[in-house]
């Protein structure tokens, strides 16, 4: 089984985790906001029905996040969210009361003064977060791991933010970036929680809620399972949460999906001991948006009680899930999927081809009845390793 490992949770019903937070009408106000963004249009849900097939499944769907804002990736929105929620907690409004016109007036930028919103990321958080701050006419500080991509940090750069390629781990350069706002006194946007710092984090998880309601809208039915790839969890969460409030008792079949080199959640669920289990060191992987060692604190409440398993799963079927995006069966529409994007869709696909995987498949309830939904949260955002992959077949890590 190749660097495959699964661990499913067994849960009590009813939920006893608060959802209420992403529920439907917390992800109704987050989209009115996103709405008010001139730029906002709801992204493809796409129907693969050539590929089901050839995959023995019923119907699969994937959300094409490439389309978000021009921004080739889904983390705007939990960034724009948090900001947008910040400015208008001080100027003593609710977020309902403000929409991105009023946050760029000049009156806005005179009332707040100079701002400077700092953040970790591989990428694509960050790029949310300076084009946030440079919309709203404020200043962006971005640190990235060592590793990232040049194209990643170019992409940062021309959103006007002071961005950055350090010679730290993704978890260590958000601690950097905390010590620098707290020494600073600048507004700390990350999409990870902890002790004292929850606010953000909560307001960023609902910001993804946009996504989960249009597919909620768009899918017109309910999946039979749900595939979420997890870096800290956030992302992951924020769907399980939405769903779960939707549908109860009869929620999908949610699996959080994670590379093998990066999978504190899944540590986390196979401890099942009540802690925090993390990765240290190195996170060799070609999933660089999921290359996260400590798990969110409020999205691991989330998971716990409504994720039902938790694969840690090799590089390679991220690679798999990029090739079959782009080049999907029959008449199906291609869907142009990065490592991060594509891993749960390859992880499916190898489960189901894979002979020996087919224990997995058992536990899964996956069949030619399955309804599968899946995101594919960004596009090629570092096009020059994706063509690496998809044309030359071709990275380290594989």
């Amino acid at each position: 089984m190749d660097g495959f490992r699964m661990v499913t949770l067994e849960h009590d019903d009813p939920i006893s985790c608060d959802l209420s937070f992403l529920g439907v009408d917390s992800a109704r106000k987050v989209q009115a906001f996103h709405e008010s963004f001139p730029m906002y249009r709801p992204t493809p849900l796409v129907e693969l029905k050539d590929t089901a097939k050839a995959l023995g499944l019923g119907q699969v769907y994937v959300k094409d996040e490439s389309y978000r804002f021009g921004l080739n990736a889904f983390k705007v929105l939990g960034g724009s969210f948090a900001i947008g929620n910040w400015m208008a907690q001080k100027l003593g409004l609710d977020i309902s009361e403000v929409s991105y016109d009023r946050l760029i007036a000049p009156e806005t930028r005179e009332k707040l003064g100079d701002l400077t919103f700092v953040s970790a990321t591989d990428g694509n958080h960050g790029r949310g977060v300076a084009w946030t701050a440079n919309r709203f006419q404020q200043k962006s500080v971005i640190y990235m791991p060592k590793g990232s991509a040049q194209e990643r940090l170019d992409n940062i750069r021309a959103e006007g933010a002071d961005a950055s390629i350090t010679d730290l781990n993704y978890d260590d350069a958000v601690r950097l970036a905390d010590s620098q706002a707290q020494s600073k006194g600048w507004i700390m946007v990350q999409d990870t929680a902890w002790e004292g710092y929850e606010d953000i984090p909560t307001w960023i998880m609902q910001g993804y809620g946009t996504m989960g309601l249009e597919a909620h809208q768009q899918i017109g039915k309910r999946p039979t399972h749900i595939f979420l790839q997890a870096g800290v969890g956030s992302m992951a969460s924020a769907i399980t949460g939405l769903f779960a409030s939707i549908y109860g008792e009869d929620r999908p079949i949610i699996t959080i999906v994670e590379p093998n080199k990066a999978n504190c959640l899944f540590r986390t669920a196979e401890a099942n001991d009540g802690e925090l289990h993390f990765v240290t060191g190195d996170m060799d992987t070609i999933m660089a948006g999921l290359a996260c060692g400590e798990p969110c604190t409020i999205g691991w409440k989330i998971l716990k009680d409504c994720a039902d398993h938790f694969i840690s799963c090799p590089d390679y079927v991220a690679a798999k899930g990029m090739r079959i995006l782009g080049n999907p069966a029959g008449a199906d529409q291609k869907v142009i999927s990065g490592e991060s994007g594509a891993a749960t869709l390859g992880c499916v696909a190898a489960i189901m081809q894979d002979p020996t995987l087919h224990e997995f498949k058992e536990r899964l309830k996956l069949n030619e009845d399955s309804v599968v939904l899946f995101f594919s949260t960004e596009g090629d955002t570092d096009q020059e390793n994706y063509r690496r992959i998809v044309w030359d077949g071709k990275h380290p890590s594989l």
